[in-house]
């Protein structure tokens, strides 16, 4: 029997509900089964005919879908927020979905590249000795063959051609102690395969430099200057110390902050020289120490040092309204283990770890933890300024990369004569190429975002 829908609509809409629905109970109590049953399903009649049905769709979604045409919505059920979604910022939303927004770019692991380094020690002339690995012997090359990939999102690799064409007349400038050496020189490397950079400056220790890339006009500079801030340095190139160093707790460098404003993209870093024996002064007075035991001075830390450097150092960075991008990096690790560089430590490693595999040392998450916090405190007033500062924290993806230090090659074939020769250990640097490269593709993927 073909079933008269409108009719019994119109009749339960012109009576009593409950008394038809009385009445039919006793008259034909299979009747009203149906009838109820078809009631039921009448309440779904609208989702049904949604042509969007076979979408997946999360329960909370289709509980919003049903208030679309209401003028309120309840503000909360339960434990879930409600809003209409008329009213929803997606941008927002946007960045916790995985492929479509700004993710963590580092927060991940090392994956395979069969490809390899896009250079080698032989294409590259801008290799420190004390880097290049493969040309001190380094028999194993395995760590040639990884590369950084984040969590929830795909991170493409350096692309030194749109690279270079993003960066017609601009001026980079990496500045910070012997890492931002070791980094700058990652970049020639890779740069260098499209166009050839020509040495245009250099300090009397070369120590700081300058490359021009004149098809681009594009110049790199590493400007040297571990501590950020003034500082009189009494050691070699070797880090052999007559005396402790004098630091001027209150005043920055004058090698980099008179070139500041000419430069369009910075890498700030430092931490490690803070570790060291110093004298602090303040309005060219002294104020104690670090770690001075024959000096008759107030022992104050290098983390006071490093804290009051970092916030002069952002204090000055959003006062200047520099238009163009400023990252700061954190601190990076060392793999030394079985003792320090000076006691027999070493880095014999082949592959990458797998995370919680090393800790930081302590004096290294104290320098860490400065940085972060100091950082934080900044980046809102920076914002508020329009200064586009960024933090490039590579702490986590280097720590998982014991195997990409020089360890005893960082000297030219160290077993050559005598395979239990005793060498230093270089657990710090990078091998170029090496994991180091990696840092690139984040750069860019930061400066392609904005």
């Amino acid at each position: 029997m073909k079933w008269n829908w409108k009719a019994w609509w119109w009749c339960i809409r012109r009576n009593n509900y409950f008394l038809v629905k009385f009445a039919v109970s006793i008259l034909l109590v299979g009747l009203s089964f149906r009838l109820l049953f078809s009631q039921s399903t009448s309440g779904f009649s609208k989702v049904a005919q949604n042509p969007f049905i076979d979408k997946t769709m999360s329960p909370e979604s289709t509980f919003v879908k049903d208030f679309e045409d209401r003028d309120q919505m309840p503000p909360k059920v339960g434990d879930m927020d409600l809003v209409r979604p008329d009213l929803v910022d997606f941008s927002e939303a946007r960045d916790q979905i995985p492929g479509t927004e700004k993710c963590d770019l580092f927060t991940g692991g090392w994956i395979p590249n069969p490809a390899g380094p896009v250079y080698t020690n032989e294409s590259c002339q801008f290799i420190e000795v004390h880097q290049n690995c493969m040309k001190n012997g380094r028999p194993d090359s395995g760590y040639l063959y990884w590369r950084w990939n984040p969590r929830d999102c795909e991170l493409p690799q350096f692309d030194s051609v749109k690279f270079l064409e993003m960066m017609r007349n601009k001026a980079w400038a990496l500045i910070g102690d012997s890492i931002s050496r070791n980094h700058v020189q990652s970049f020639l490397c890779m740069l260098s395969k499209v166009e050839p950079a020509v040495e245009v400056y250099h300090d009397a220790e070369y120590r700081s430099r300058r490359w021009h890339f004149p098809i681009h006009n594009l110049t790199f500079s590493v400007i040297w200057s571990p501590f950020l801030a003034k500082a009189d340095i009494f050691e070699n190139y070797d880090g052999v110390a007559t005396s402790e160093l004098e630091l001027h707790l209150d005043q920055l460098d004058k090698t980099w902050t008179d070139l500041y404003n000419s430069l369009d993209y910075v890498i700030f870093s430092s931490g490690k020289w803070f570790i060291k024996t110093a004298i602090y002064y303040e309005n060219d007075k002294i104020l104690g120490c670090h770690y001075c035991p024959k000096r008759n001075l107030m022992e104050l830390g290098f983390d006071f040092a490093y804290r009051k450097v970092l916030k002069n150092l952002f204090d000055f960075i959003i006062a200047s309204n520099h238009k163009g991008i400023i990252f700061y990096r954190t601190t990076t690790p060392d793999h030394f283990e079985n003792g320090e560089w000076f006691s027999g430590g070493s880095c014999r490693r082949t592959t990458p770890v797998k995370e919680g595999k090393f800790e930081l040392n302590k004096m290294i998450k104290i320098l860490r933890d400065i940085e972060l916090e100091e950082f934080e405190k900044a980046a809102t007033d920076a914002s508020e300024k329009g200064v586009n500062l960024k933090l490039l924290d590579l702490m986590e993806l280097s720590l998982l990369r014991p195997d990409g230090h020089p360890g005893p090659y960082r000297h030219f074939h160290p077993f050559a004569n005598d395979k239990n020769a005793k060498v230093i250990n270089d657990c710090l640097h990078w091998c170029l190429p090496g994991p180091i490269d990696s840092w690139n593709d984040l750069i860019m993927e930061m400066v392609v975002s904005g």
